[in-house]
């Protein structure tokens, strides 16, 4: 079973990820990249995917790790 994906969200200049259904933040970072770290780190772990908000709030990128349906069994 895959855990719960994590998001790199904007949060007053700085960067957060927070899994999925979560109502508080996992962790805090100064830079989008110290944030997609983490999250990627969790994500590996939980066999889940990172989404990559913009400062705009939409996602930009999206990232399996582990629980890719592609190729598909068959």
């Amino acid at each position: 079973m895959s855990g719960k994906n994590q998001h790199v969200v904007s949060r007053d200049g700085n960067w957060a990820v927070r899994g999925e259904g979560n109502t508080r933040d996992t962790s805090h970072h100064r830079t989008q990249a110290e944030a997609e770290r983490a999250a990627r780190d969790i994500a590996i772990n939980q066999k889940s995917e990172v989404l990559i908000h913009g400062e705009n709030g939409r996602i930009r990128e999206r990232n399996s790790y582990g629980n890719d349906p592609f190729p598909p069994p068959g």
